[in-house]
């Protein structure tokens, strides 16, 4: 069979055939993020018309795929204005089919096949054929009325480069409600992502409901007022309006069946030791010196941390991850381990106590505080292990003794995730030099929104190359996955959050999907056209500098973005 890849754009011109009957509009296969494989060569000049005969079967009792096709139904509905049947009872004209039973080794490979009579879409799982929705819908004209669409004849083989697809949110520092929470999934769900890293705690606030420690949410999720400006700014300035929110157990539930719904799974993350100024507030025993603490109204790194020679503090972890465990059914839990300050546990007599009685030392590289923060990791890394669960921790959980088994989060730059896996652990990586999407899209501060700082403009992430080529062969399959972070501690507002991981999404999707070798950034730039419109006829607030880009397609479509 002839395949050709979906490169350059330059498949599409020998694909658009005519018909007797000319639709409104016709199908577009440059999609985001790129396909596999694309073969043109069956049945070639013919079409598959959708119109508003056009029925969506899917097979009898699968819940799933009814869902799936509820989806396809909604999409069609809200792109070209058609509202198709959904049914089970089998057609063999002008219908999209649904299936499963793709054979395959990856369960979210799919197969799209266009012939004039029929469009098939098989997954090897039900994950798979809502892949292959993504995709037609992904091929699909933005009209403001009903139209029909021509689909030139074409199959489609795709699979994902990664398992593990992430997109971080972090909720702690600015709250956001349960809807856009949702559409912060319906948005990765667009995009063929698979992991939402909630980060629910923060020394800003706690945000997640833990029935045995009530004081948690009931003190710790409000803060007295919140800073202005930037965090380097002299004076310190703060608004002095009180700010909170959290979800309720229930609530945090709903969020997960979303989630799963869309075929994304939620990793929370609980920061520890570090991370931990909003718990403390509410229990101040928990930390070395007693407090009184109050919940941080500024951003930065706090140096009150969990007092870690305190047998409460290790109780109350097994505690709240008991609860964790019973609201988030993932088999990742994210312990955190980041940014923790010694300054206290150098002080503090129950820690050195703890030190002399686990007969912790210090070596040429680590500290005997640093090595205190490995038992701490490690307590809750055996407590979750025996409850079938494994851990994700940021790259300072190298320091010490690494724990055993724990998936290493590689964010200060590729250093740590390039030791984890040459050490034999494995990696997602997410470094802040490419993926920390709460810096800056422009170099033009004064009509940019507040950041972080930071410059990461959509061809820098586009040209990240997750796999690190020090790496071996056999030391790259540690490379499990990829994730941007969105941290929030200047986005206050859901407008906001859309405007910084779109379009920059877009290129992390080509990162997490797309083989390397089918990567190029001016054809990229081709196909993310028709993913903007996509964004403007689903509301989504995103940012416009990629239009500027010298190799955007210089086309009057491209005004319309604006």
């Amino acid at each position: 069979m002839k395949k050709s890849f979906l490169l350059g754009g330059i498949f599409v011109l020998s694909l658009w055939g005519t018909s007797c009957q000319q639709p409104a509009a016709t199908a577009d296969y440059r999609i985001v993020p790129c396909p596999q494989q694309i073969d043109t060569t069956a049945n070639k000049g013919e079409s598959f018309v959708l119109n508003s005969r056009t029925k969506i079967v899917y097979p009898e009792g699968n819940e799933k795929m009814g869902r799936n096709a509820q989806f396809l139904f909604e999409y069609i509905s809200k792109m070209v204005h058609l509202n198709l049947q959904t049914t089970t009872e089998a057609k063999d004209n002008n219908v999209i089919l649904l299936q499963t039973g793709l054979e395959s080794d990856n369960p979210e490979a799919y197969s799209l096949k266009v012939t004039p009579d029929q469009i098939i879409i098989q997954g090897a799982s039900e994950a798979g054929t809502f892949y292959g929705i993504q995709t037609l819908r992904k091929t699909l004209p933005a009209s403001e009325k009903k139209s029909n669409v021509e689909f030139p004849s074409a199959t489609i083989e795709d699979s994902p480069r990664f398992g593990y697809r992430g997109a971080h949110f972090d909720v702690a520092r600015h709250f956001f409600t349960i809807e856009e929470v949702k559409e912060y999934i319906d948005m990765m769900a667009l995009h063929n992502m698979n992991r939402l890293h909630w980060h629910i705690t923060d020394d800003q606030g706690w945000r997640i409901e833990i029935k045995k420690y009530p004081k948690l949410t009931e003190v710790g999720s409000q803060r007295e007022e919140t800073l202005i400006g930037h965090a380097s700014e002299r004076p310190e300035r703060f608004d002095g309006k009180p700010y909170g929110g959290f979800y309720t157990q229930e609530e945090a539930k709903e969020i997960v069946a979303y989630a799963a719904e869309h075929y994304i799974t939620v990793i929370p993350e609980v920061d520890l030791p570090g991370h931990m100024q909003a718990a403390l507030t509410a229990y101040p025993e928990l930390g070395c010196t007693g407090g009184p603490y109050k919940v941080w109204t500024k951003w930065g790194i706090s140096e009150e941390v969990l007092c870690a020679g305190n047998d409460k503090a290790l109780q109350f972890l097994d505690d709240v991850f008991t609860e964790i465990m019973q609201i988030f059914p993932a088999q990742y839990i994210h312990i955190g381990g980041d940014e923790c300050p010694k300054v206290r546990w150098e002080k503090c007599p129950k820690c050195q106590a703890r030190i002399k009685a686990e007969g912790i030392r210090s070596d040429k590289t680590h500290t005997k505080e640093q090595y205190l923060q490995t038992f701490v990791m490690q307590h809750v890394a055996s407590f979750l292990e025996k409850h079938g669960r494994k851990i994700i921790g940021w790259d300072e959980m190298l320091e010490g003794n690494a724990i055993p088994g724990a998936t290493i989060m590689s964010w200060r730059g590729e250093k740590g995730g390039i030791q984890a896996a040459q050490s034999g652990h494995d990696v997602i990586m997410t470094p802040n030099t490419y993926l920390y999407f709460d810096y800056m899209q422009s170099k033009d501060k004064e009509n940019e929104p507040l950041g972080i700082g930071g410059y990461i403009p959509v061809k820098k992430v586009y040209e990240y190359s997750p796999i690190p080529e020090s790496l071996s062969v056999e030391e790259s399959k540690h490379i499990i996955g990829v994730q941007a972070n969105l941290w929030t501690e200047y986005i206050a507002t859901f407008d906001h959050v859309q405007y910084m991981v779109l379009p920059r999404w877009a290129a992390l999707s080509e990162n997490q999907w797309t083989c390397s070798s089918h990567k190029n950034y001016r054809d990229f730039l081709n196909r993310l056209e028709a993913l903007m419109r996509v964004y403007k006829a689903e509301g989504y607030n995103f940012a416009k500098h990629v239009l500027s880009d010298p190799d955007f397609p210089q086309q009057p479509q491209a005004e319309e973005m604006e």
